[in-house]
């Protein structure tokens, strides 16, 4: 049976993937759980691009390891191989040809790891823990983009012990995506630039924040002609504002909207607030997946401005996500962020990494 296929039925009535149907906080879904998940936290999640054959997972984590895991259609998972900082992975990517992962730390530096030799160099150092890494493939160059709490935005090509260029940020790198020819880094103090990357990387503007409080996660969306036209940015306020570059109307065009929160809009109780911790589009159909720390994740359709749907509620925060190449599988990490302090840390907890058919799900709601 072919559970990532086009017209695979998720184990549904009951028997599912996993048996007989329980109720299960840790998986309420009855996702596909990768096998060998990391040791602690798990910060960011990337699938390999379309130019390899197959599909392969990358974790990064507050364990100091980067784990690769090869996902086959049945929705068995392998691991295939690790590597280790001195410090938290705090971000992850691919080259665009899937032979290199490109890894971040707070170890202050960036390593290359080479799949098939399966060694790992170190390419980028900043003088504070790097938030961010990106692969960019331009025409006339490719490069790494690492973001850090030094508060400079670093090109590398990967050859050289200096950077290509170096460019000063008004704050800490927080939350960066790159889809070229655009560049988006949301900083501390709510702060908010967009690059232009052709021909070389350049500020291109500065964005007074749509939200009020501080930023977490930041992801371009794509236009129908496939170019990055505009952003989705959220925050730990349990929000996330839709914000177009060149919109025909910006008053109109540009929106936020509230998600991740709890007890509804009735006004008796207060409502609980958790933080956004990551938004990825779905690479067919432009809708968005967001995952907070509550537990939850959540389908939405920007361009007719709704939900599509909503998860059950995990046993601890969703910490990251993101889709395939394809978009046939969702894949999301439980583990907890200390978004309510140390008290609510629990070492005996596991942390997972779920897998989801998405095929289906985030198809939009009106087909224009």
């Amino acid at each position: 049976m072919s559970l990532f296929g086009t017209a695979s039925s998720f184990g549904t009535g009951g028997t599912g993937v996993f048996g007989s149907t329980t109720t299960d906080s840790h998986n309420p879904m009855k996702d596909v759980e990768v096998t060998s998940p990391p040791d602690d936290s798990i910060s960011c999640l990337a699938f390999s691009p379309p130019t390899m054959p197959g599909n392969f997972l990358i974790a990064g984590s507050w364990a100091n390891d980067v784990r690769c895991w090869e996902v086959q259609d049945n929705g068995q998972t392998v691991p295939k191989a690790q590597q280790m900082h001195t410090g938290p992975v705090l971000g992850v990517c691919w080259s665009d040809d899937g032979s290199k992962v490109f890894t971040a730390s707070c170890d202050k530096t960036a390593k290359m790891w080479d799949l098939n030799s399966n060694q790992a160099m170190q390419i980028a150092q900043h003088d504070g823990p790097i938030k961010s890494i990106h692969w960019i493939k331009a025409p006339n160059y490719s490069c790494i983009m690492t973001g850090s709490w030094d508060k400079t935005l670093k090109f590398w090509d990967t050859r050289s012990p200096n950077p290509m260029m170096s460019l000063q940020m008004p704050e800490r790198c927080y939350c960066a995506d790159v889809v070229y020819p655009m560049a988006v880094v949301a900083t501390a103090e709510r702060g908010l630039i967009v690059y232009q990357l052709e021909n070389q990387p350049s500020e291109f503007r500065r964005i007074d924040s749509p939200l009020k409080h501080q930023h977490r996660c930041v992801a371009i969306f794509k236009d129908k002609q496939n170019k990055p036209t505009g952003f989705a940015l959220g925050s730990i306020e349990g929000r996330v504002a839709i914000h177009y570059i060149n919109p025909p109307n910006p008053a109109k065009d540009n929106f936020t909207f509230k998600c991740h929160r709890s007890n509804g809009t009735n006004t008796t109780t207060p409502q609980d607030i958790y933080a956004v911790n990551a938004i990825s589009f779905h690479p067919v159909h432009g809708t968005l997946a967001t995952v907070g720390s509550d537990g939850r994740f959540s389908f939405w359709d920007k361009d007719a401005r709704t939900k599509l749907k909503t998860s059950e509620q995990l046993d601890q925060p969703i910490t990251a996500c993101c889709f395939n190449h394809n978009g046939n599988i969702f894949a999301y990490a439980s583990s907890y962020d200390w978004s309510k302090g140390h008290e609510y840390y629990n070492p005996q907890k596991k942390n997972y990494i779920f897998l989801r058919n998405a095929a289906e799900e985030l198809k939009p709601r009106n087909k224009k």
